[in-house]
């Protein structure tokens, strides 16, 4: 029981995202059948007992950041059974997280993303009466323009666009609302969008945006698969496709253009500007790639002029 209102207790008072909510449930039940077996005769929540579990996941091959992640949730239970009066303190504030190799979010090059949107172009113009292929690319188009989530384009409806002010209406992790500015050339595809929507599926009583070919909301795999098979076999997708991708592309390259940190962490949705710092380190490797190519002295092993 005590499980169950901590699960409703993330849902209602904390408003984590369902997967969120999810991860925490599976961190605790591993914790537990940790104990299980390792100590089934005590429910006492200790550091050593927090610190052995850690180490066997270390020992099992999980990587920091799921570790990092269990801590996390079992952190978040301790704190509340001390609301409830369950415990005297919290034993993972004394348990040293596993540290995670700093690693910089993947990007698209510009170009490749530009010869993608043409290429998509062109099959919807071939297929002027294949709805399918307009919802894809739009799928693609508003990822990549406004730097959504994935659960935030399957949550998208149809009011959330303000074709008046050119932007979207999006919520966000914790029910935060934000609005993103969209570009007039892509306001005037969206209308077209919207339009064959409604001839596609008249009925459509919840009023979302996208629908799969069956007429159903959209949910995470689809948007997952969806990307996958937009970008496979194309030049210059040959890592991850992923529509998180996207929207580290869109960052990075607004980063690129001159735009401050301060706006994208408004278009992103980030609760801090230390989760949009990390782009500034992709931002300086663009810098260096391109002053190592371009700089006299950086060629033939600098021995120009000599």
């Amino acid at each position: 029981m005590l499980k169950e209102n901590f699960i409703r207790y993330l849902q209602t008072e904390r408003r984590y995202s369902p997967r969120t909510v999810a991860l925490y449930e599976s961190a605790l039940d591993a914790f537990y059948a940790f104990m299980e077996e390792a100590e089934p005769t005590t429910n006492v929540l200790t550091p050593p007992h927090i610190r052995s579990f850690i180490a066997q996941g270390l020992d099992s091959g999980l990587s920091a950041r799921t570790l990092n992640l269990r801590l996390s949730a079992l952190s978040t239970w301790c704190n509340w059974l001390l609301r409830q009066g369950l415990l005297d303190s919290n034993p993972v504030a004394k348990v040293p997280r596993p540290k995670q190799a700093k690693k910089l979010p993947q990007f698209y090059t510009e170009k490749a993303l530009d010869n993608y949107f043409d290429e998509s172009r062109r099959r919807v113009e071939e297929h002027p009466d294949d709805f399918s292929l307009f919802r894809n690319r739009m799928i693609m188009v508003i990822l990549y323009a406004t730097g959504m989530r994935r659960a935030e384009l399957c949550g998208l409806k149809i009011a959330d666009f303000d074709a008046g002010r050119q932007l979207f209406r999006v919520t966000g992790k914790g029910d935060k609302q934000r609005e993103i500015p969209v570009p007039a050339l892509i306001c005037q595809e969206i209308l077209l969008y919207l339009e064959k929507l409604r001839e596609a599926y008249p009925d459509n009583p919840q009023g979302k945006f996208f629908l799969t070919d069956k007429g159903s909301p959209l949910y995470l795999a689809f948007v997952d698969n969806l990307v996958k098979k937009e970008l496979s076999g194309l030049e210059g997708f040959t890592g991850k496709k992923s529509p998180h991708v996207l929207r580290h592309s869109l960052a990075t390259h607004l980063l690129n253009r001159g735009a401050d940190l301060t706006s994208i962490k408004e278009i992103l949705g980030h609760s801090s500007l230390a989760a949009t710092q990390v782009y500034t380190h992709n931002s300086f490797e663009q810098l260096k790639k391109t002053y190592l190519t371009a700089h006299p002295r950086a060629k033939n092993g600098g021995n120009h002029g000599n």
